[in-house]
């Protein structure tokens, strides 16, 4: 039986924790070798990751060092650089030279929402995408989504040759009334696909939770970590056919893969539990942010916004401080809203930024 655990390419050890690009190849070489040798297969990675490295660490740590059927690996069709029809096959091609492959295992429509659906099909994207499965060039072909259940129910009805679906399902969303984990799971159950689950760990979030969460936990099994219940709960619901976990030390690649190797399902008592807890931390928590970082791509003060939304969130205002050294304050925050068109979450970012300045500066 495949191993559910995935290993997510978009949050990678690096050498300079100020330069997302600055991917630690050596150490990643590292978690890589362990992830395969313990049996799993699966990575995922995309055109914008690591400031467009990703794709090019998976021709560094994987692509040059082990054959090919050795790994599975999945890539994505970003949206934002797509202006002519001839974009989709120059992004494709330059994503097979990058990692180094002759063909992409699942291919993917990437971020798929309100805000650019009609982007995708002014540009005829689904139809490209079961062309390149004709061609032998995607095995299997999905999208990765961030949008309404109404949305996806009309997808998936368009499109039944879809192979896959990529959502975000953890135990603080299930019942979020924007990400909609349940609805969006429960559809995609219907219409029969296998889903690959995006943040089952909300970008970290999950892995420091409250203190009364975190004996909640400890309370109910004192050998797994507080990270491995979120995870056990996604790859626990139905269809579920791979849990991604972004993982950036070595330390994560070890307790993912232990409590993995031999994967059990929670029973329906240690799934109510994680609702629980997560009914618990939504009452906490003040901003939602996953810390994608999409939203720093094209902020024109670069402004740290995910970390800065950290900080608030713990009241750190040191760490803050800190930050500031090397980045845009909150305050030199123009209004330009680049970063909220990009927000997969839809946050209203600069509000918080407007927050973040207030608490702090």
């Amino acid at each position: 039986m495949k191993k559910k655990l995935g290993f997510g390419l978009m949050r990678l050890p690096l050498t300079d924790p100020n330069n997302n690009g600055s991917v630690d190849i050596e150490l990643l070489k590292k978690m890589v070798d362990v992830y395969l040798q313990r049996g799993f297969t699966y990575f995922d990675t995309a055109w914008m990751y690591c400031d467009g490295k990703s794709e090019c660490a998976v021709k560094e740590v994987l692509t040059q060092r082990y054959p090919r059927d050795a790994f599975t690996v999945t890539s994505k069709l970003p949206n934002g650089p797509l202006n002519t029809l001839e974009d989709r096959d120059r992004i494709f091609n330059e994503q097979l030279r990058k990692t180094g492959l002759a063909y992409f295992d699942y291919y993917l429509l990437h971020a798929i929402g309100t805000q650019n659906i009609d982007r995708f099909n002014q540009f005829d994207c689904f139809n490209w995408l079961m062309e390149k499965k004709k061609q032998g060039l995607a095995k299997k072909i999905g999208f990765s989504f961030h949008g309404t259940p109404e949305l996806l129910e009309q997808l998936l009805s368009k499109y039944p040759q879809l192979d896959v679906v990529q959502l975000q399902i953890n135990y603080l969303d299930w019942e979020n009334d924007k990400v909609c984990s349940r609805a969006c799971h429960e559809i995609a159950v219907r219409h029969g696909k296998q889903i690959i689950i995006m943040e089952p760990v909300r970008g970290g979030a999950l892995a420091d939770v409250p203190a009364n969460v975190k004996m909640m936990f400890k309370n109910a099994d004192s050998d797994m970590s507080v990270a491995s219940w979120a995870i056990r709960f996604a790859a626990s619901l139905d269809n579920v056919m791979m849990v991604l976990s972004g993982m950036s030390n070595l330390e994560q690649v070890l307790d993912n893969t232990d409590y993995m190797q031999d994967f059990k399902p929670l029973n329906p008592d240690e799934m109510q539990m994680a609702l629980l807890a997560g009914r618990v931390i939504s009452g906490q928590a003040e901003i939602a942010c996953t810390g994608c970082s999409y939203c720093t791509e094209r902020c024109p003060k670069n402004i740290a916004i995910p970390q800065y939304f950290s900080a608030f969130n713990k009241k750190d205002k040191e760490h803050y401080l800190a930050l500031t050294q090397n980045f845009g304050k909150a305050s030199d925050c123009i209004r330009c809203g680049q970063c909220e068109k990009a927000c997969p979450q839809l946050l209203p970012i600069r509000g918080y930024l407007e927050s973040v300045a207030e608490r702090f500066e």
